[in-house]
C-alpha cells in the first residue's frame, strides 16, 4: 500500500517541509475586490495584508474547486499512489471538508479518505506531518486515522484579536451577538469549541497586554492539567515582532518546552484581521512512538 498526503494551504506548511515530507497543498482562494488569488501561489501573506487595508470591500473566502481536486487526486494515482488521506481545514468554518467527502466516492483510480481535522493553521500541518511520517513507515490508514484522533484530542488554542468584526461579518462566530457590544473597545479571545468544534469568543479584556496576560494564565493552567509533555506554537497574522516577543516570553516560562512560531496567512487572516495573535499546544508529537 503506498500512501499520499493532502492538505490545503491553511496548514501554512514552508514549501520546504511540504517537500520533505511528501505532502500535496492545495491552495484556497481568497477574493478581494471581485478578484480571485490562489493563497500561497498568486497571493504571499505580505501581499494580502497590504491588498486588506486598501480593500474596497469586505475580503471573502471560497473552497478549491472539485475539478482540481479530481485532478489533484488522479495524479496521485499516476505517481503509483493507491490510497490518499486527504486532511483539511475544519468542516465548522468551511464546507470544504464536506465537499471532498462528497466527492471521494467519485474517485476510482484511488481510495480518498477525507479527515476533518477540526481546527486550521500550523496545528493542521503538524497532523499533515505526522500522517505522512506514519505512511512513510508503512503504517495502514486505520492506524494513521487513530492516531490523527489522539494527537488530534490534545490540541487546544487561544486567539487575541483587535475586534471580532472580521469574523462577525463572515459569519464564523458562533457566538457573536453576545459579544458585539463595545466591539471596538474590546480584546476579545477567542477559540475552537471542544464540543461544537466552533470558533466562540469566551472572555474579553480591556487592553491586548491584558489579554496576552489571560491567555498565558490559561495555558498555565491547561500545562498543569495536562499528564503528556507539550509544545507550543504562537501563531501572528501580520505582526511577526509581537510575536517573536511573545515567543520569547513563553520559553523564557517554560524553557523546556519546544516552541515554534507561525502566521496567520490570507484565508485565516480574511477572517481573524489584522495584528490578530494565537498561543496554541498540543501533546509533543516529536517524542511519540509511530
Amino acid at each position: 500500500m503506498k500512501i499520499a498526503i493532502v492538505t490545503d494551504s491553511t496548514a501554512y506548511l514552508t514549501k520546504a517541509e511540504a517537500e520533505k515530507y511528501h505532502i500535496t497543498v492545495v491552495p484556497m482562494p481568497v477574493i478581494i475586490d471581485g478578484h480571485e488569488y490562489r493563497e500561497g501561489v498568486d497571493l504571499s501573506t505580505e501581499e494580502f495584508y497590504d491588498k486588506l487595508k486598501n480593500a474596497n470591500s469586505f475580503p471573502s473566502t471560497s473552497q478549491a474547486p472539485m475539478g482540481e481536486m479530481m485532478n489533484v487526486y488522479n495524479e496521485l494515482a499516476d505517481q503509483g499512489y493507491d490510497t490518499v488521506i486527504s486532511i483539511h481545514l475544519a468542516s465548522t468554518i468551511s464546507g470544504f471538508y464536506q465537499s471532498i467527502e462528497n466527492l471521494a466516492p467519485q474517485i476510482d483510480r484511488i481510495k480518498v479518505i477525507p479527515y476533518d481535522s477540526k481546527i486550521t493553521v500550523k496545528l493542521m500541518g503538524y497532523l499533515a506531518i505526522q500522517a505522512s511520517k506514519m505512511a512513510r513507515l508503512g503504517r495502514d490508514p486505520k492506524t494513521i486515522i487513530q492516531y490523527l484522533d489522539g494527537l488530534r484530542a490534545t490540541i487546544d488554542e487561544l486567539f487575541v484579536v483587535d475586534d471580532l468584526q472580521n469574523l462577525v461579518r463572515g459569519g464564523r462566530l458562533s457566538n457573536a451577538s453576545a459579544f458585539i457590544g463595545g466591539i471596538l473597545k474590546i480584546k476579545p479571545l477567542l477559540t475552537f469549541d471542544d464540543k461544537s468544534n466552533e470558533i466562540v469568543a469566551f472572555d474579553k479584556v480591556r487592553s491586548r497586554k491584558k489579554a496576552l496576560k489571560r491567555v498565558e494564565e490559561l495555558f498555565a493552567q491547561a500545562k498543569q492539567k495536562a499528564d503528556y509533555p507539550l509544545r507550543a506554537l504562537v501563531i501572528n497574522g501580520h505582526d511577526p515582532k509581537a510575536g517573536e516577543e511573545w515567543t520569547e516570553k513563553i520559553h523564557g516560562l517554560y524553557p523546556d518546552m519546544p516552541i515554534e512560531q507561525s502566521y496567520f496567512g490570507p484565508v485565516i487572516g480574511t477572517h481573524l484581521g489584522d495584528k490578530a495573535l494565537a498561543l496554541a499546544w498540543l501533546r509533543d508529537f516529536e517524542k511519540d512512538q509511530l
